[in-house]
């Protein structure tokens, strides 16, 4: 059977830097092919290739058998490629029906914009995902599971004969994993070729049946997905085993370091109460809109509180000072590393030392030659892959991004570090270079408050874990009594056994 869209010798550099070397990937009408590899694979190229916003510098890529060029991304949307990217691009100050038809709004008379349909259709898509987001609602201040929801849906708008999927599900709640696979399945089954890209394999297998492998820019392996072993597909992404994916070091617990004390802010979390030691992981666990960033956020001082306290070494932090929280030792890496834990335009060494300029300057002055042996030291301790520190942190892969968010409070030795989905959107030997870095702090004495939705993770690196459920803390679970079954009991506001 011809495939629907095919590439063939793909390759494109950006300046001496090979992205994509040689690439093949061919995808055919009502199957789902997933697309594998370590960030700085080449994943994201391909992915913009497809989309129409970068061309190849040789090779073809064919519609239906025959060769086309894309001159941009509208030539692509107008071919039928719907692309849904990992990190959501909406336009903040617009409403979410605004950003699902920007650029294609209903008209009536006059060449009005029907306000009506469109928050019609908006509807529409979100029955179909089997959600409920007001189309009227601005952007700016949705969650990152409903900025992605809104992504899904524009893409769905377009009626796609390919649908790209690049990461959908990194900040989604198994509940909505699972919604968006019934869609991706229909879609499929009505002919739709899906090009599935994510990191977890259990949706790979759940969905897809090709994996095509990329390493370092170049095509490894396509084969059927039932006939491919998961220590296989790990072995041919990193090109050496993995030897352990949850390093846990032992660690002395000690004093509290965290204390928080009916911590209250209404309409998102109430009464939460918990510690955390020196030398320990806690995780917060739960599904997404728990209040499980929400939490995080108030104790750092980016949001107020309506009720409660947070101390750290036993000395009460004020409400709503982040620049007090950093003072008194504490880091956060937050959830979304592009909007709140980047500045995209300014370079890796820029970023690296933001949170300490102070203590590298001299009479109100930065001084470069400081900032530079900081950044370089940070980055190589925490094997930041980048071309020049000087290069805007845009430029490096997702994996490398979390690494320059982690080295920038790192610089800080701080006492307490807050992670937010440490390891969203990042591949497999990453995941294991985080963990083992956040299992070394805790060796050295740090307490680590972890949030994370991947059960395994919760399970693999945390002392204890502290699950929510609708804003409250519902159990606390030690490392020896956590199982999946436990933390999920808990996290859905069920009582095991009943």
């Amino acid at each position: 059977m011809r495939p629907v869209l095919s590439l063939h010798g793909v390759s494109k550099s950006f300046g001496a830097v090979a992205a994509l070397r040689d690439v093949r990937l061919d995808l055919h009408a009502g199957e789902a092919h997933a697309l594998v590899g370590e960030n700085g694979a080449g994943k994201s190229t391909l992915v913009k290739i497809l989309a129409g916003a970068h061309r190849p510098d040789t090779g073809t890529l064919t519609l239906d058998g025959r060769e086309v060029v894309f001159g941009g991304p509208a030539d692509a949307r107008a071919a039928g490629i719907a692309v849904i990217y990992q990190e959501p691009t909406l336009f903040p100050d617009l409403s979410v029906a605004e950003n699902i038809f920007i650029g294609r709004q209903p008209l009536r008379g006059l060449r009005r914009i029907d306000t009506a349909a469109m928050r019609s259709r908006t509807r529409e898509l979100f029955a179909r995902l089997g959600v409920h987001i007001d189309p009227d609602r601005p952007a700016r201040g949705l969650s990152i599971a409903d900025q992605q929801l809104v992504e899904i849906a524009k893409a769905l708008s377009f009626d796609a004969r390919v649908l790209v999927m690049d990461e959908p599900t990194a900040a989604l709640s198994g509940v909505e994993v699972e919604r968006l696979f019934a869609v991706a399945r229909s879609l499929r089954e009505a002919g739709t070729a899906v090009l599935f890209i994510s990191h977890r394999f259990d949706e790979v297998y759940a969905l897809c049946q090709r994996i095509t492998v990329m390493r370092d820019g170049r095509w490894v392996s396509t084969d059927p997905a039932d006939q491919l072993a998961v220590d296989q597909l790990v072995r041919r992404m990193v090109g050496r085993d993995v030897s352990s994916l949850y390093p846990k070091l032992p660690a002395d617990i000690g004093e509290v370091r965290l204390e928080v004390r009916d911590l209250t802010r209404h309409g998102h979390f109430d009464g939460v109460n918990l510690t955390v030691r020196s030398g320990e992981i806690v995780a917060l666990a739960g599904l997404v809109g728990a209040g499980r960033s929400e939490v995080v956020r108030a104790i750092f001082g980016i949001d107020r509180y309506d009720r409660g306290e947070v101390l750290v070494g036993g000395r009460r932090l004020p409400a709503g000072s982040a620049p007090a929280a950093i003072a008194a030792g504490l880091a956060l890496v937050p959830e979304d590393r592009r909007q709140q834990g980047l500045v995209m335009d300014l370079s890796v060494a820029d970023n690296t030392t933001l949170p300490r300029r102070w203590s590298l300057s001299r009479l109100g002055l930065l001084l470069g030659s400081a900032e530079r042996r900081s950044a370089q030291t940070w980055t190589q301790r925490l094997q930041v892959k980048a071309a020049r520190l000087t290069d805007p942190v845009s430029t490096l892969s997702g994996g490398n991004q979390q690494k320059v968010v982690l080295a920038k409070w790192l610089s800080t030795t701080p006492r307490v570090v807050i992670v937010d989905e440490p390891t969203r959107g990042i591949d497999i030997a990453t995941k294991a270079e985080v963990h083992r870095l956040l299992s070394g702090l805790a060796a050295e004495g740090v307490a680590v408050l972890m949030v994370s939705s991947e059960l395994p993770e919760v399970l693999g690196m945390a002392d204890r874990v502290l699950v929510m459920h609708e804003g409250r803390l519902v159990s606390e679970i030690d490392r020896d009594q956590a199982d999946e079954e436990s933390v999920m009991f808990a996290a859905t506001g069920q009582r095991e056994g009943s």
